[in-house]
């Protein structure tokens, strides 16, 4: 006789838990797009990448050993400039994403899903790994960093002193990462470009404003 409200108690308890997981479910189903502040993270990410991309100078690890002084070329000096913007803004994209509530969760086919977080895994490793190897150049060759304003940031000591800047010639590595950045964020367009005119599942609409 006494197990009887119990049991009433726990279905109940697990109607209510069942419920309140099926509202966050739906929740989750019905948003549409990223919230404000990972729209304009991502669109002004994008424009500075393509800025420092145009700007850079070709074979910058070959120009930094042939002896030219960065501080003297101004694309070198706004292409490290947007270099530090993207670095910044890129840990602060990271520790937003962390944060924010959630993103939407357009349906698409496994292997979408998949190709879509590689994807995404490997921009988001480029754009932290590419302003490092920049450093990693300049401080190889025992040159600081300027930006504009004409502030220069210097060579960090742990660097030459632990070697890292003779694992690779960071000035190469740099360039051919940028390339890969370019054509990996171009492959990323012209999926949601697909997703949007053939697929029409809201991909591209999820990072534009409503």
């Amino acid at each position: 006789m006494l197990s009887f409200p119990v049991q009433i108690r726990i279905t109940q308890s697990n109607r209510a838990s069942a419920s309140i997981a099926n509202v966050k479910f739906m929740d989750h189903q019905q948003q549409t797009h990223y919230d404000f502040v990972s729209q304009v993270f991502h669109w002004v990410t994008a424009m500075l990448v393509l800025a420092a991309f145009i700007l850079g100078p070709e074979h910058f690890g070959r120009l930094i050993k042939q002896g030219v002084d960065p501080a003297t070329r101004i694309d070198i000096v706004w292409h490290e400039t947007l270099g530090v913007f993207v670095l910044v803004l890129t840990v602060l994209r990271l520790i937003w994403a962390a944060l924010r509530s959630g993103t939407p969760q357009p349906l698409m086919s496994p292997w979408m899903q998949i190709t879509g977080k590689l994807v995404h895994r490997a921009l988001w490793v480029l754009l932290l790994v590419l302003p490092l190897t920049a450093w990693l150049a300049l401080a190889s060759e025992g040159i600081p960093l300027t930006l504009l304003g004409g502030l220069q940031i210097e060579q960090i000591p742990l660097v030459n002193a632990s070697g890292i800047s003779a694992l690779t010639d960071w000035g190469d590595l740099h360039q051919l990462l940028g390339d890969a950045i370019l054509w990996l964020a171009g492959f990323h367009a012209a999926a949601a470009i697909y997703h949007h005119v053939v697929l029409k599942d809201g991909v591209l609409k999820a990072m534009l404003p409503r």
